[in-house]
């Protein structure tokens, strides 16, 4: 075992190898503390607050606050499990499909027996109380003072004021005593920063919209706020042009002289299968999708299951769905909006089940939205092993990430890859995320070069299901002036995220594809679907209406609908080949290596922006319920990501682009 810095991806000579690794601060040989703590001790990676480097104002130098946090064990063999996690993933080589199951995992690459023993005797030689190794050793739960957990972290704990709030954390990396420093591969919660994630969902609301929805919360609800399309809207793409407003008499003005058409009212299952070529002999038989959200609807399968009645699908059979919830019930709802993780719920659950309505649907639900709570549900799949796709709607800022929660983040993919098991992760919704946070960065942990990150198209679906036209999802929304003669300058409204990381190198695989010339860091996204909120896929779910709560059906888009899709394409696929598919990137990049040197059917549509329209008009209901309070009218462009485009090959919107008629049977060698 290794004191030093973990390196957080093989690098290798093979032909679709895994190159990346995390850029980590050099580990000190011996570290003397404010504390007073013993030397010599060494640096546990990741562990100091990223913000405290330029630090705000303390409001208490000591801290007093009792203190929880988690100790990740580090696994064995670490180099070992580098090169087998690669190994296995590469359809080039011998390795390649070779999976092993948990029990061989933990017993190979598994913290070291004496782990937990050395680990828990430093901590509580300090004074802090340690639970029993939790989710099959891989970690322990530690509570206490501030005064133990300084003594025995060797780091003093401040108060800082931060975002409005006093927030205790590290005013340094934490150490550990040199000779148990190897038995630790990260700790988290010490840093008392909100690490809530968010879903990648959205139904477009105007900015009016909102004031309406807060105001008909309350506290604690159960159900998400009631939402209706409003209409004229059309049944396919292109179907109704924008020439009048519903009462037939007041013309809309053109848009840069055109007339435009109206959005969707939101595609059905038949429609997306049909656009994206899915064989009718294909179902997803015999595959198991995992997806993870935080908490659960009440009437998650019931919604499912009429939503299929209605849209044209089958209703999942007996055992076809089952749910894990965690022990103990769930936290946080308040400050996570439980209510409103429910329309996520819906979106994922149905996207998979309309579009690989054979494949069995496990869904796992997070504690709270908190990322300690959902990686905790991540790692109970994997420890599940059922599943073998694993499609993942939330996420959060990769500059929000550690190295450290890097480092357990690809332990978990590592291990998720020898499995067999491949991670389908939302790339985001907010572009290359400047306007948000002055920042261009991607989002994690699409990021992570272990996980699929599936991006975002705009897809026209014509009559007859047919595949129309494809962009890149970005959009410019424009305001109809008072007069009502013109359009408003636009403001960013959503678009795929993307971008180069700053924490991961690039990945081997990606060679060739990602353009010369490129930032070095990992190139995200991989692939791309559908994820336009105004060209999005219709869903069904219980909402709180005025007059009470019922079931109702409304439009939906984000990268929270490309990344299921994307999944259950994959379900389809496995079903096709016979055996699961694994950490899929090195066969993605090869068959897009492939389709750049022969002639004929591509297994990737290289998505470029092909509409017979710049943008569509949107109507919706000001009150976001009816036309009661009259329809707002906007026009919503295509392929408009803040200083992302889209391009010839591989692009920072749509990856290497959507799946083609040929992928699901395309064989790599």
């Amino acid at each position: 075992m290794r004191p030093a810095r973990r390196r957080i991806l093989l690098v290798s000579t093979a032909c679709c190898a895994l190159t990346a690794g995390v850029a980590l601060p050099a580990l000190a040989s011996s570290t003397a503390s404010a504390a007073g703590a013993e030397s010599p001790r060494s640096a546990i990676r990741g562990t100091g607050p990223s913000w405290v480097a330029v630090p705000p104002p303390i409001v208490k130098s000591q801290a007093t606050k009792a203190i929880e946090a988690r100790v990740f064990l580090a696994p064995r063999n670490e180099a070992a499990l580098d090169r087998a996690a690669a190994a296995v993933s590469d359809p080039s080589g011998a390795e390649y499909g070779h999976y092993v199951t948990p029990a061989q995992f933990r017993a190979r690459y598994g913290p070291a027996p004496e782990a937990a023993t050395k680990v828990t005797a430093w901590l509580r030689g300090a004074g802090l109380r340690v639970s029993t190794p939790q989710q099959n050793g891989r970690y322990v739960d530690v509570t206490g003072s501030a005064a133990d957990a300084q003594r025995a972290f060797g780091t003093r704990l401040s108060v800082f004021r931060k975002g409005g709030a006093d927030v205790q954390a590290p005013s340094a990396a934490l150490t550990a005593p040199r000779a148990v420093s190897p038995y630790v591969l990260s700790v988290t919660g010490l840093d008392e920063s909100p690490s809530r994630v968010s879903p990648k969902t959205s139904v477009g609301l105007l900015p009016s919209q909102y004031g309406a929805q807060l105001k008909a919360k309350t506290a604690n609800q159960i159900y998400p706020p009631g939402f209706r399309n409003a209409k004229p809207c059309s049944t396919y793409y292109g179907q109704k042009k924008a020439v009048y407003q519903a009462n037939g008499k007041t013309p809309l003005p053109k848009f840069n002289g055109r007339v435009l058409p109206y959005a969707v009212c939101g595609y059905s299952p038949t429609q997306l299968r049909g656009a994206y070529s899915a064989p009718g002999s294909l179902t997803g038989k015999g595959v198991t999708v995992a997806i993870i959200d935080a908490y659960l609807s009440p009437t998650l399968l019931a919604d499912a299951n009429r939503w299929a009645r209605n849209s044209g699908s089958r209703p999942f059979a007996p055992g076809q769905f089952s749910a894990f919830v965690p022990a103990g019930g769930y936290t946080d709802r308040e400050a996570c909006d439980a209510a409103g993780w429910s329309g996520e719920q819906s979106l994922d659950v149905e996207a998979v089940h309309g579009f690989a309505p054979g494949a069995k649907v496990l869904y796992t639900a997070g504690r709270s939205c908190s990322g300690f709570d959902l990686l905790a549900a991540e790692f109970a799949v994997v420890d599940d092993n059922r599943a073998s796709i694993v499609s993942l709607s939330y996420g959060g800022l990769e500059s929000q990430e550690s190295t450290g929660e890097a480092a357990i983040d690809t332990y978990l993919y590592e291990q998720a890859a020898l499995q067999g098991i491949g991670f389908y992760v939302a790339s985001g919704d907010n572009g290359d995320e400047y306007e948000s946070t002055g920042l261009k960065q991607v989002d994690s942990s699409a990021s992570n070069p272990y996980a699929t990150a599936v991006g975002g198209t705009s897809l026209g679906v014509g009559a007859q299901n047919r595949y129309l036209a494809e962009s890149g999802w970005g959009t410019q929304l424009y305001s109809l002036t008072n007069n009502r003669k013109s359009w408003v300058a636009p403001v960013f409204y959503g678009g795929a995220g993307g971008g180069f990381s700053q924490l991961f190198t690039r990945p081997a695989y990606q060679d060739g594809i990602v353009p010369a010339g490129s930032p070095a860091g990992r190139a995200v996204p991989d692939v791309s679907m559908d994820a336009d909120i105004t060209t999005g896929m219709k869903i069904g779910l219980t909402q709180q209406f005025p007059n009470g709560h019922y079931y109702d059906e409304y439009r939906v888009g984000g990268t929270s609908l490309s990344a299921p899709l994307f999944a259950a394409v994959q379900a389809l696929t496995s079903q096709a080949m016979g055996k699961r598919l694994g950490f899929a990137n090195p066969r993605i990049y090869a068959l897009a290596r492939r389709d750049l040197t022969t002639p004929g059917r591509k297994a990737f549509r290289d998505v470029k922006s092909n509409f017979d329209y710049v943008a569509n008009v949107r109507a919706d209901y000001a009150d976001g319920l009816s036309a009661r309070s009259g329809l707002i009218y906007t026009v919503r462009s295509f392929d408009d990501d803040t200083s992302l485009a889209t391009a010839r090959g591989w692009d920072p919107v749509t990856g290497i682009g959507s799946p083609a008629p040929s992928y699901y049977t395309a064989t790599v060698r």
